[in-house]
């Protein structure tokens, strides 16, 4: 470790011990997320099982509450409950890696722990480098960094980054976000022997390719797995405009599904489909642990023009990762799902069937800031049940327009806003809410909505609307143990 690695990490324990109180008496602190101890996170990082433990690393920025030089957070756990915060894996100390230790992956190899990561390089007039580079563990907590294994190949600009590496045949893949010399978004793909040495196997996905058009100048996190039968290509384009009820955030998160050919180094795929409806959520990464599901975390957040106005800036963090959800592809769409592992933090139970006669509802034990309810629609009449959390959200089904809606308030405007998405019929809804979030899935994670929201720290309010019968239960939820 070079002295100026051992000077950025106590720097950054330094700060974080400093402002600890601060950070811990926010009332919008998350229960059971994982956060950052201060500063800024955001992209989940070399997710993975190794040697029994379930690793989450991500990008941090100790130092501000913005967007910096970005250092690798890590959590460790055994059950997805319990957790313990590790030491730095990665810290931006090295000239390839100066400007940030930007998002990667993790893969287990003979009994090693190698992370994948781009190395960002600012040059003093501006100019941009980028940097595949290497680190490697015995024991996955303490990294030795190699150094650049990939150098910027013709053809992109020095957007390119987040590599995801696995195994598949006799070889290893590395798929990587692009912006080609014609700024466009793109995934390049690579092959290597040994990990040490890649080559360069073309673009296999990005505009003017599988019948797109031009879409977005830059594709962010690729992630290609094998699920159900299909090849999923989870991407993050940046640049796609709105278009009717889609693409309304700044950035967008989705996923293509098709048939990878690993000898011709080819992807054929269909069309792109949001991940998720809500206002919160980019950059998600996929792992598989060791009893064959395939897990998912997002990044709770946005770089927009209303994050700087987050209350929680003011207690020195921003941001936190999606709960971690299962991976199903069935009748062409990819199902999101709660873990099982979440139901260890349920406590008081309460059951209510309610009839509705078109005016709200506060049905006293359904409150609570850490919940989660479980919301079955038996009935429906008059086209239209709404669910209102606390005060600061509502969730709309609208049966006559085959619409659900998400209505927020905005941050820095005050003003109401809404994200919606198209649904044939609507039976289940599982809502989990913490303290400041929202995540909403629907007809068994068909659709998936998340969410920041800010209500006022007191208010435990819900409250159900509409001309319907409803079958609801609910649960406290603990938050997680965090050592």
């Amino acid at each position: 470790m070079s002295e100026n690695d051992q000077l950025l990490r106590l720097w950054a324990r330094e700060v974080t011990d400093k402002y600890h109180k601060t950070v811990q008496q926010d009332p919008y602190r998350l229960h059971y997320h994982l956060m950052p101890p201060v500063g800024l996170l955001n992209d989940p990082n070399g997710l993975i099982q190794f040697k029994g433990v379930y690793h989450v690393f991500y990008q941090w920025n100790p130092f501000e509450t913005a967007h910096g030089a970005k250092f690798w957070g890590h959590y460790t756990s055994r059950d997805l409950l319990h957790w313990q915060e590790e030491p730095i894996a990665l810290a931006p100390s090295e000239w390839y890696d100066k400007n940030g230790c930007y998002s990667g992956s993790a893969i287990e190899w003979e009994g090693k722990m190698y992370l994948f990561y781009t190395g960002n390089v600012k040059q003093a007039d501006g100019a941009r480098e980028t940097y595949q580079c290497l680190a490697v563990s015995e024991d996955g907590i303490h990294f030795e960094k190699v150094g650049p294994v990939l150098q910027l190949p013709k053809g992109y600009t020095a957007h390119f980054r987040d590599p995801k590496v696995w195994r598949q045949g006799d070889r290893w893949f590395m798929v990587l976000g692009a912006q080609t010399v014609k700024e466009q978004g793109a995934v390049a793909l690579f092959h290597s022997k040994d990990l040490y040495e890649w080559e360069e196997a073309g673009t296999i996905a990005g505009s003017g390719l599988n019948g797109l058009d031009d879409f977005g100048y830059m594709w962010e996190c690729p992630d290609l797995i094998h699920l159900d039968g299909k090849d999923i290509l989870l991407v993050s384009p940046q640049g796609l405009e709105a278009s009717g009820r889609d693409y309304q955030n700044l950035f967008q998160s989705g996923y293509f599904a098709g048939e990878f050919d690993e000898r011709e180094f080819a992807y054929e795929h269909g069309p792109f489909t949001e991940l998720d409806r809500g206002f919160d959520f980019y950059a998600p990464q996929t792992f598989m642990d060791d009893t064959g599901r395939t897990i998912l975390y997002g990044w709770m957040g946005m770089t927009d023009e209303a994050e700087q106005h987050q209350p929680t800036i003011s207690h020195r963090w921003v941001h936190a990762l999606t709960m971690p959800r299962e991976l199903h592809f069935e009748n062409g769409c990819l199902y999101q799902s709660p873990l099982n592992e979440m139901k260890g933090l349920r406590e008081n139970k309460v059951q209510a069937e309610l009839v509705l006669d078109g005016a709200g509802q506060f049905p006293p034990p359904i409150g609570g800031k850490s919940i989660e309810l479980m919301i079955e629609l038996l009935e429906l009449q008059g086209g239209k049940f709404t669910i209102t959390l606390r005060n600061s959200a509502e969730l709309i089904y609208d049966a006559n327009k085959n619409e659900v809606i998400l209505k927020r308030r905005n941050v820095k405007t005050g003003a109401l806003e809404s994200r919606t998405c198209v649904i044939s019929s609507l039976s289940r809804i599982h809502v989990f809410l913490d303290h400041s979030s929202l995540e909403i899935f629907l007809n068994g994670g068909e659709k998936v909505f998340t969410a920041r929201y800010f209500p006022k720290p007191d208010d435990e309010s819900i409250a159900f609307s509409g001309e319907a019968v409803v079958r609801v239960e609910k649960w406290d939820l603990q938050g997680f143990v965090v050592d």
